[in-house]
């Protein structure tokens, strides 16, 4: 028996491969992993097109009872876990992998597009890009400079900069799910989705507190939303103007670029705003 991780690509029910659908709709347990991104429909689309149910897995389940509900099943029947965009897409997945190869799960892994080859679509080449970071959520007074310090690292070596931006949803434990009232400990929990503007806010004020010049109202940022869904957006231009600009539902994320190319330069000046 197997422990399957697919990777359902970056909008609705139909970015699965074609492989990942067989393999689904063979399996005995199917989860849907949704805390380190979300597709751009609900479960039940994917329940319909794979004819069986879909458990929600928490980030508990995944990063603390992965052993007991995912593993310990996976050594007598097929157990797929589903990942929005690509399974690696998350370090998270990478020490599931790991525990099972300690276990001596046998594990099959399904590849699909991400954010980290879709970012492509705003002219700005891949191979250019240098360490990934993430914008979280300030914590009372407290702003993590991490992210700040990797654009600052990257710039240096003339290399864009991808930006995740933070995800806040409801953590239910093993013990909640059993719960009648489930529904109502979601339902006072609503997800939170970092802006494009929200991170802009965060970065300023990692500037302020730093002081070291690495980003200014002036500096050049592409603030990208629901990116791989028919209505993605992408609006490059200075950090006081891209602030302005409403980009609508989640999930969104934010470059950083550095030295441009000139196809780049040409490329992003189709997305700038305000339009010249």
């Amino acid at each position: 028996m197997t422990l399957y991780l697919i990777g359902l690509g970056l909008y609705d029910e139909k970015d699965i491969t074609l492989r990942g659908l067989e393999i689904v709709k063979k399996c005995d347990v199917v989860y849907l992993e949704q805390y380190t991104s979300i597709l751009g429909v609900k479960k039940e689309a994917l329940e319909e097109l794979y004819g069986k149910e879909v458990l929600v897995a928490p980030r508990d389940i995944i990063e603390k009872q992965a052993e007991e509900l995912l593993l310990s099943i996976a050594k007598e029947k097929d157990v797929a876990l589903l990942v929005v965009g690509d399974v690696f897409g998350a370090t998270t997945h990478a020490d599931l992998l790991l525990r099972a190869k300690n276990l001596e799960v046998p594990t099959k892994i399904i590849f699909n597009a991400s954010i980290m080859n879709a970012i492509g679509v705003t002219g700005l080449e891949l191979y250019k890009f240098g360490k990934t970071t993430s914008i979280v959520f300030p914590d009372d007074d407290w702003y993590p400079n991490t992210p700040y310090d990797v654009i600052k690292e990257n710039k240096k070596r003339g290399l864009h900069t991808l930006c995740l931006l933070d995800i806040k949803v409801a953590e239910l434990s093993k013990e909640d799910l059993r719960k009648e009232d489930t529904l109502i400990l979601k339902k006072s929990l609503p997800p939170r989705f970092m802006t494009v503007n929200q991170a802009l806010d965060v970065l300023l004020h990692l500037e302020h507190l730093a002081g070291e010049n690495v980003l200014s109202d002036d500096t050049l940022v592409v603030g990208i939303a629901r990116i791989g869904h028919p209505d993605e957006k992408i609006v490059a231009g200075k950090v006081k103007d891209v602030r302005n600009v409403d980009f609508g539902a989640p999930l969104h994320a934010l470059i950083i670029p550095s030295t441009l190319h000139h196809i780049e330069k040409e490329l992003l000046e189709k997305t700038m705003y305000p339009q010249k």
